[in-house]
């Protein structure tokens, strides 16, 4: 019996012969392999290297065409930057400030609270903290600003204190000669912290005005938790300049300070500064006797050895704390350190 024999497809030819179809004869020509199943290696090679060429040629294309984009768009402007400050003006700049003039130094001392310290361009004459600002040109005081200087430095953004009328004098002088001024006089801790906020709008840094804000509200908090338990909040008398006596009414920082720090301010003045008399002093008869030093008062001398004072309480009793006009009057960021050292001395054993 005839057996089959099988092709490698399982197929077996009429004849009996095995059939590969796969195979071909070594005997074809090459110009024949493709119709057997071959490859035609030198086409395909060609193929593949166009094919590439083109993918690199349209990469090139498309980096092209974004360079060419970035080239001819309009740059964007710098987004604008707009407060109302304490004159009720609009203060519009066309983008952050980067130059700054600061006429009044507890704004100065804001800035560098900020980290922005780099942005002041000058100083006043009367300013010296932090020391870094003596590095800055003086530019003279913050009621009479050298205008040539300030015009030679080419701030973008001129910060003034509005408290007095000849400072609105200048404010109008500056604003003349074509500079953006600002201009701040908070009274209060909360004003206070409205400026620092408005000047990190100004300067394109809210969140670092964020972050000095959340520190001094913090300290503040943490004191105002020590003082609960305080019973008696003690009257105090703040002298802000001897002789012609001058004292520190309700609508100033110093009042924030003492109220924060559990005392009640006697003067019940709704102004900044209040004259007053020995006679009336001694009617209020004060049970703390604060006396500021700086310029406003240079060389003060001791209550005690003042004619009258003796009959004051505070006097009488020794209760008279000197202080830096810097820290306890400028509305600043020292303005907190003013209520931690009037507490310690008012409540040494609440305010540990």
């Amino acid at each position: 019996m005839a057996h089959s024999a099988l092709g490698r497809d399982g197929k077996e030819s009429e004849t009996g012969e095995t059939v590969n179809n796969n195979h071909v004869s070594p005997d074809l020509p090459t110009s024949r392999l493709a119709k057997h199943g071959g490859l035609r290696t030198k086409d395909k090679t060609t193929k593949d290297l166009t094919a590439s060429k083109m993918f690199r040629f349209g990469r090139y294309i498309m980096v092209l065409i974004l360079v060419l984009a970035l080239l001819f768009l309009p740059k964007m402007a710098p987004a604008e930057v707009r407060v109302t400050d304490d004159l009720g003006q609009v203060i519009s700049l066309e983008g952050p400030a980067r130059r700054v003039i600061s006429l009044y130094g507890a704004y100065s001392e804001i800035l560098f609270a900020m980290g922005l310290g780099d942005r002041l361009v000058a100083r006043t004459r009367a300013d010296f903290f932090p020391p870094a600002i003596l590095s800055k040109p003086s530019v003279g005081t913050h009621l009479r600003p050298n205008m040539e200087l300030v015009l030679g430095l080419q701030p973008d953004l001129i910060i003034q204190a509005s408290g007095r009328k000849y400072g609105h004098e200048v404010i109008r002088q500056i604003e003349k000669r074509g500079f953006v001024v600002a201009s701040f006089q908070p009274t209060t801790f909360e004003e206070l912290f409205s400026v620092i906020h408005r000047l990190g709008t100004l300067t394109g840094n809210e969140a670092a005005a964020d972050r000095l804000v959340k520190q001094l509200r913090g300290r503040l908090q943490q004191l105002s938790q020590r003082l609960t338990a305080t019973e008696h909040r003690p009257s105090i008398f703040f002298e802000v300049r001897y002789p012609n006596l001058l004292g520190a009414g309700q609508q100033s920082i110093v009042n924030d300070v003492i109220l924060k720090a559990g005392g009640i301010n006697c003067l019940p003045n709704r102004k900044k500064l209040v004259r007053i008399n020995i006679e009336t002093l001694v009617g209020y008869n004060p049970e703390v006797y604060v006396v500021q030093k700086g310029p406003m008062n240079r060389n003060p001398a001791d209550p005690k050895a003042r004619p009258n004072f003796r009959v004051i309480k505070a006097v009488e009793e020794g209760r008279v704390l000197f202080v830096d006009e810097h820290i306890f009057s400028r509305p600043g960021p020292r303005s907190v350190e003013a209520v931690e050292k009037l507490a310690a001395f008012l409540h040494p054993e609440e305010a540990k």
